[in-house]
């Protein structure tokens, strides 16, 4: 089988390809959300930008984010679980809810705010269901609260093997999953229209110079970010066994988790996650943490 060297999982080709061919990408959201296509009467991409000085950064997200019908989604494929997945949709989704509302306005004018989550991984272990929804409900009744909070979670290793055309949802994340040529070539010989569209864009914008130099520059921040996490696990390792005492490595761990922060930008979750502290010790990092900045 020939590899693919990019897929639809490669965050510069999926940005590139679905703000580029809008069509195809408000047909990926109707599956995604499970609506009809036809239903959606507007579809605004507020990050169209992919600016290369950007794309340099460290720990830069490549998602989509966009007005639908006046709902607020947002659109990412995840490689690779790198710790507090949930927790960290959970910000983001907050950032998006809080920052929706305009000064003087009322609280009741705040849109529904969705996120959607391509996963290369399996995130929920305790079952083989490959989409999973999440709404706030109350837990004996299950009682919606509000239909102002949602995330989807689409699981691609939890994929069945056998895909249909009549199968909408199923066909776009078989894309997702595709790492042969034989693979994509299975998916376009169902002659389905959107498909063989999307594929054929995959090849052109994969020739295209533009997206090569961009990858470049994704690609050197992908290692840097990757040599970054490795010295900082290393740093936090060689620290806490110099130490030998529990005291000693709590506060070397301390300034570990601090270094993360304030040298690379990490959210207190994935600096603990670095550096492999155990999620039972984790609320006691926190405390002393903020016992420190108080």
């Amino acid at each position: 089988m020939r590899k693919l060297e990019y897929t639809f999982k490669t965050d510069t080709l999926f940005k590139m390809l679905f703000v580029g061919h809008q069509d195809l990408l408000q047909k990926l959201v109707a599956a995604l959300m499970g609506i009809p296509a036809e239903s959606i009467t507007q579809l605004d991409v507020q990050n169209e930008a992919m600016q290369p000085e950007h794309l340099g950064e460290k720990f830069c997200r490549l998602d989509i984010n966009m007005i639908v019908n006046g709902q607020r989604v947002d659109l990412e494929v995840q490689v690779c679980n790198e710790g507090d997945y949930i927790e960290r949709v959970m910000f983001y989704w907050a950032k998006e809810f809080a920052s929706a509302l305009p000064s003087g306005s009322k609280y009741a004018d705040l849109p529904r705010t969705m996120i959607l989550s391509i996963l290369d991984f399996s995130l929920f272990t305790d079952c083989e269901a490959y989409h999973s929804f999440f709404q706030p409900l109350e837990v004996t009744r299950h009682t919606l609260m509000s239909d102002k909070m949602g995330f989807h979670f689409f699981e691609l290793p939890k994929l069945p093997e056998e895909i249909s055309d009549r199968d909408d949802l199923l066909l776009w994340l078989a894309l997702f999953n595709a790492n042969t040529e034989e693979e994509l070539e299975q998916i376009k010989a169902l002659e389905v229209p959107e498909m063989e569209q999307a594929i054929n864009a995959y090849y052109s914008i994969t020739a295209s110079p533009e997206f090569r130099e961009l990858e470049r520059i994704r690609e050197k921040a992908r290692h840097d970010e990757a040599q970054a996490l490795y010295h900082a696990q290393m740093v936090g390792r060689a620290e806490g066994r110099a130490e030998g005492r529990a005291e000693g490595e709590e506060k070397t761990l301390l300034e570990a988790i601090r270094n993360l922060m304030d040298n690379l930008n990490l959210p207190i979750e994935q600096a603990m996650a670095v550096l492999k502290i155990p999620f039972a010790e984790q609320s006691k990092y926190r405390e002393l943490l903020q016992g420190q900045q108080s």
